[in-house]
């Protein structure tokens, strides 16, 4: 499994400690569940803005075809 170094300054790892720890989890898991929700929500944002752009432009596809 393939690794990644990330740094955070001195408050980020504070924050990221003490919201860690509020939910009961480990710095790791809970920075790699973040990052995975980061990448997950852009692949949602991209897929709702294709769809809102085809429905839109629905009737002139039709017309130019």
């Amino acid at each position: 499994m393939a690794g990644l170094n990330v740094r955070f300054t001195d408050e980020e790892l504070d924050a990221l400690r003490e919201r860690a720890e509020e939910e009961g989890r480990s710095m790791q898991s809970f920075a790699h569940d973040a990052v995975v929700a980061a990448i997950n929500e852009r692949s949602r944002r991209f897929d709702e803005a294709a769809a809102h752009v085809l429905g839109v432009s629905a009737e002139l596809n039709r017309r130019l075809a």
